[in-house]
């Protein structure tokens, strides 16, 4: 995730790992620097927290963070960030997805009274759409969109193949679904998923009978079930 955040800023940076060889990847491509986790925390302006969540105590007692720290933790809460980090000058949590890569992705920033928060606000905004939630939904926000570009790529793919089975080329498959989904998305962003459907489903007509067959397979069932399954492990 903190690769697609750095490919969408489109910016030299300064960062670590932990010997994976991402970071120097990611320099190369970017430009900037591989540095220390110290160094890292005393040089960077927006000190972005992406190291896994059981990490927080380990990684910060190496560090002095004395700037703004971004914590795109997963399940861990601001007060637990500035508990870690407690010389920080701001701590926000934010709950990005992948396609902040192609700066289209969605951002779900917790409600912070932090005075930084407009200008991170406004440092991040171009990697797609933010949304400012209170801090006991982020969670569930994340199971919408942290994990949509996953659950799309299935539909994607299974629609795809249901059109290579009627004989329609692979690549033109995907075309055909990737494309109308874009396009969908777009419409659905100026009206209604009501409107959108019935411009559509005319009654007893083809979509009319293909909408039955996706409600017979459980297809919202499925969709909640899945919300389930990540809210609650």
């Amino acid at each position: 995730m903190a690769t697609a955040l750095a490919r969408g800023l489109g910016e030299p940076v300064l960062c670590t790992d932990n010997g994976s060889g991402r970071a120097q990847r990611l320099v190369d491509e970017l430009g900037g620097e591989v540095v220390s986790n110290a160094e890292c925390a005393e040089r960077a302006d927006i000190l972005v927290l992406a190291h896994k969540p059981y990490q927080l105590d380990a990684v910060a007692a190496g560090i002095d963070a004395r700037r703004i720290v971004v914590s795109i933790l997963g399940d861990v809460t601001v007060d637990a960030v500035r508990r870690a980090h407690p010389k920080a000058r701001s701590v926000l949590r934010l709950e990005p997805n992948t396609p902040s890569a192609l700066r289209r992705g969605v951002l779900i920033f917790t409600e912070s009274d932090s005075p930084d928060a407009p200008a991170v606000h406004e440092r991040f905004k171009t990697l797609g759409t933010i949304v400012e939630l209170p801090e006991r939904l982020a969670g569930i926000a994340g199971a919408v969109s942290g994990v949509g570009p996953a659950y799309w790529a299935l539909i994607v793919e299974a629609w795809t193949d249901a059109a290579v089975r009627h004989g329609i080329p692979a690549d033109k498959a995907a075309t055909l679904v990737t494309e109308t989904m874009a396009g969908t998305a777009a419409l659905l962003a100026q009206t209604d998923t009501l409107t959108a459907r019935r411009a559509v489903t005319s009654p007893g007509g083809a979509t009319a009978r293909g909408l039955n067959a996706l409600e017979q397979g459980g297809v919202r069932a499925a969709l909640a079930n899945a919300m389930d399954a990540v809210v609650n492990p």
